[in-house]
């Protein structure tokens, strides 16, 4: 049956975060305790606002098809929050509402990419990027870093990447997986590399930009020489805890905007429509009406670290954003372990559910062999029996 699916699927894995995720579940079903450190998702519930906003809007009759777009006044407060939040102009017609930021990425890529066109992308990466950039049946071309550099990457590198083929540049600000976070001089000196290179065109994934404990958030579109070049994607699953209402964003140039309006109006038509009342009371609130959730967000950063140190072989630095640690594990590979030798961190992912019924996320999923990744978007409790059952069975 395989040789009747299309090349498009074929040529694309399943989301290893999902996998994992789906895994820990069915061991929980069938009995064993396991703990779940593999997706990013917050523990919180939407703030109450957010929550009677969304049930207002029910009573009020919210229930009808909105503009593929989003509603106009959604966009219009989506314009207010990039100017307050990012220092960023954008107009209602350069917005577009989409069911979640993963699908805002996607219209981007299928209103952009062509066969064989080249996607620079930074390494570690999000899971999903290099899969999307494979389905559109263009040509990643990954610039790998290194965790003594924070994971980030140099315009030199940058520079050196860029070819004549060269369409899109995807990064995320803070990182998943890593928790970097490009200060304003390094995204300065970024946007001077792509300030000569006028047709590349810029995917800045900002989900995660509330979620930053000492650098201070920077978007990438600031910078008036590139603006036109990006794609701000932002959205409420992360900062919100609204990873179910699925409301993601981007402010782009008009003509982008345009065409992902075209495709979204053939694939899902528009987001939900009470969650798009609710967003427009969750973007109206000012940053700090949500600051308890990061304060716990860094309360549960400091815990990991903590606990990280006692572990026996593991290499990491300290994140300054989003809620996971990516910890280099490559020193156990060639040991063996309770009678196994671990050879990379597929195995070694595997390991710890097996042993420690721990689940995490192997950092090939992520472009990075030699790491793990750890999301500590749970609770203290939670955090605190992983870290231990994981120290039990590595030391």
């Amino acid at each position: 049956m395989k040789n009747r699916l299309s090349y498009r699927l074929q040529n694309i894995s399943y989301s290893q975060t999902i996998a994992m995720s789906a895994k820990a579940r069915e061991l929980k079903n069938k009995g064993y305790n396991i703990i779940n450190l593999s997706l990013g998702e917050p523990d919180f519930s939407p703030p109450n606002f957010v929550l009677s906003s969304a049930k207002k809007a029910i009573d009020e009759g919210y229930h009808y098809y909105t503009p593929v777009s989003g509603y106009f006044e959604l966009k219009k407060m989506i314009c207010e929050k990039f100017s307050r939040d990012n220092r960023l102009k954008y107009t209602p017609s350069q917005i577009v509402v989409s069911t979640g930021a993963k699908q805002a990425i996607m219209n981007v890529l299928l209103s952009l990419l062509n066969k064989d066109d080249e996607v620079i992308i930074p390494a570690p990466y999000w899971v999903s990027y290099l899969q999307m950039v494979k389905f559109c049946e263009s040509s990643p071309v990954i610039i790998p870093t290194i965790m003594k550099n924070d994971f980030k990457i140099h315009p030199e590198q940058l520079e050196k990447a860029i070819t004549s083929k060269t369409k899109l540049f995807i990064f995320s600000s803070p990182c998943n997986p890593t928790g970097s976070v490009y200060s304003y001089e390094e995204l300065k000196d970024l946007s001077e590399i792509f300030k000569k290179h006028p047709k590349v065109m810029i995917l800045s994934d900002e989900i995660y930009e509330h979620i930053c404990y000492s650098e201070k958030h920077t978007s990438i579109a600031i910078f008036p020489d590139i603006h036109n070049q990006v794609i701000t994607v932002n959205g409420l699953s992360k900062a919100f805890s609204m990873t179910g209402w699925r409301i993601g964003y981007i402010g782009a140039p008009e003509w982008i905007a345009q065409s992902c309006d075209k495709i979204q109006g053939q694939m899902t038509s528009c987001a939900n429509s009470i969650a798009q009342i609710a967003a427009i009371t969750a973007l109206a609130a000012h940053p700090n009406k949500i600051e308890y959730m990061i304060k716990e967000f860094k309360k549960r950063r400091n815990l990991v670290l903590d606990m990280i140190k006692e572990i026996d072989g593991f290499q990491f630095y300290q994140p300054n954003g989003a809620f996971y640690i990516f910890p280099k594990i490559s020193s156990f590979f060639g040991k063996k372990l309770h009678g196994k030798i671990i050879q990379n961190s597929d195995e070694f992912s595997e390991f710890l559910l097996d042993q420690s019924k721990v689940a995490t996320v192997s950092g090939s999923a992520f472009g990075d062999n030699e790491c793990l990744r750890i999301s500590y978007a749970s609770s203290d409790d939670k955090i605190i029996e992983a870290f231990t059952r994981i120290k039990k069975v590595l030391n």
